[in-house]
């Protein structure tokens, strides 16, 4: 059995039954990352000492007659962002490289109590924007090394894979889990803002950062998203409302689903083969049942043209204890970032915010005649990885971003999904956007569409 190549779910179905122990599994995944991860670079730090005792606890209790919970045994690995207790966390930094929190971050606490594992801690671009450090070494893509792993959530991204972990954390700002799923061939789910706690996750952009699942498939998409979703009393900005049952939703039919699409949205200045990935895609949901509607999106312009004041007001906050008094260890893209925040004439956030809520509500009416928005993840296929976007050789960083910060902005669930490999052997990727709180639909969507489409991951030794 090629435990690496189960399924997160596969490997919590297996350990719950006995096939698997969770030791066995921990222990196969190290030894995998021991041998693969110093060409693909996904980890921060690996917990080899932690997840092993971790797996053997869990082995133990399952001995004794206790439950096994909802992930037992699954390996996942955490975004280096993510507080862990006496473990560093230096959320891509070298001005926060010594770090060790006193506690966890929610959705850790939660993971684990679930039954996860944790691995390690895999990287991120410095302080979650759009460079790693100059420090830092990027991650490789394991489908091609010239290509592009997507920002900020690279770790992650590449983890995933190259087969070195069965489920991660990715965080979305301005599309930092979709770009890498979209780059890596991965499905992700950026929740509704507040589904997922923030408490102990080190900010990008508070009114922006969404907490997600990254995976390679919907279900096990769906298993983690169900353990890290609720109300957190620690994080004022999270939502009072159930959790669903999500892979519940897997199974359903969808031939009373419709989806909208709006053409000129998807094609103006897009590269034509991402158009005719969103056509592609539209294809396998029709010959599914789905009906296509055309819609008209709310005008997102304001909002991408100005990511960057809203996105750079909240870091330069969020940086205040550390910027300027330490200005010579931050690299030049987060340091750009910050500058930019702090010289945002006043009145420009809160016109902003006022922007914010009109397309929210003009979003939600236009989702009260669809299921689910279908669009591109970006607007180009995968770029190179000499590439820092959000930019590339077409336009500036507002183009690049248009299909991902309107919906942080507006706070909107979506979930990335791998079509299929193009000519250059890369994947192909789009996202559905639901409702607010309609995670589980997208989850019903993208299990049926997972199911037609048939996507397979690279073989690697």
């Amino acid at each position: 059995m090629d435990i690496h190549r189960l399924s997160l779910s596969d490997v919590t179905r297996h350990a719950k039954s006995g096939a698997l122990s969770a030791g066995r599994v921990v222990e196969t995944m190290l030894e995998r990352i021991a041998r693969l991860d110093l060409e693909f670079g996904a980890y921060v730090l690996v917990l080899a000492e932690h997840a092993l005792e971790r797996a053997h606890d869990l082995d133990a209790a399952m001995s004794r007659g206790e439950a096994p919970g909802p992930l037992q045994g699954a390996p996942i690995a955490l975004k280096d962002l993510l507080c862990t207790r006496g473990i560093a966390t230096s959320c891509g930094t070298k001005v926060l490289e010594n770090w060790t929190p006193d506690e966890d971050a929610t959705v850790v606490q939660r993971l684990e109590a679930a039954g996860a594992v944790v691995l390690g801690k895999v990287k991120l671009t410095e302080g979650a924007f759009s460079e790693h450090h100059p420090s830092v070494q990027p991650p490789i893509n394991p489908w091609r090394p010239d290509r592009w792993t997507g920002v900020s959530s690279s770790g992650s991204g590449v983890a995933l894979a190259a087969g070195l972990v069965h489920g991660a954390i990715g965080t979305d700002t301005g599309g930092s889990i979709r770009f890498p799923c979209a780059a890596c061939g991965l499905v992700g789910i950026k929740p509704t803002y507040g589904r997922v706690s923030r408490h102990g996750v080190f900010p990008l952009a508070e009114s922006l950062d969404h907490v997600g699942p990254m995976t390679r498939t919907v279900e096990d998409a769906a298993r983690m998203l169900g353990a890290m979703a609720g109300r957190d009393p620690r994080d004022a900005t999270s939502l009072d409302a159930p959790v669903p049952m999500y892979p519940a939703s897997i199974g359903a039919r969808i031939d009373d689903v419709r989806i909208g699409v709006d053409w000129d949205y998807v094609s103006e200045d897009v590269h034509g083969a991402v158009v005719d990935t969103v056509r592609d895609a539209l294809t396998v949901l029709t010959d599914l049942g789905a009906d296509v509607i055309e819609v008209r999106m709310p005008d997102y312009r304001m909002l991408a043209d100005n990511w960057v004041i809203t996105c750079g007001m909240d870091c330069a906050r969020a940086h205040a204890a550390t910027y300027p008094a330490r200005k010579d260890e931050y690299g030049p893209a987060l340091a750009g970032l910050i500058e930019t925040g702090l010289s945002v004439p006043p009145g420009e956030y809160e016109r902003l915010e006022q922007e914010r809520s009109r397309f929210r509500t003009a979003f939600e009416e236009l989702l009260g005649g669809v299921d689910a928005l279908i669009a591109p993840c970006m607007p180009t296929p995968v770029p190179g990885a000499e590439r820092s976007p959000p930019t590339d050789d077409r336009g500036p960083r507002e183009r690049f971003i248009r299909f991902t910060a309107p919906f942080d902005y507006s706070g909107h669930p979506s979930i990335t999904l791998p079509l299929d490999i193009d000519a250059d052997g890369m994947p192909r990727a789009f996202q559905l956007i639901g409702r607010h709180l309609g995670e589980a639909g997208l989850v019903g969507i993208g299990g049926a569409f997972e199911g037609a489409a048939a996507f397979e991951y690279p073989t690697l030794d």
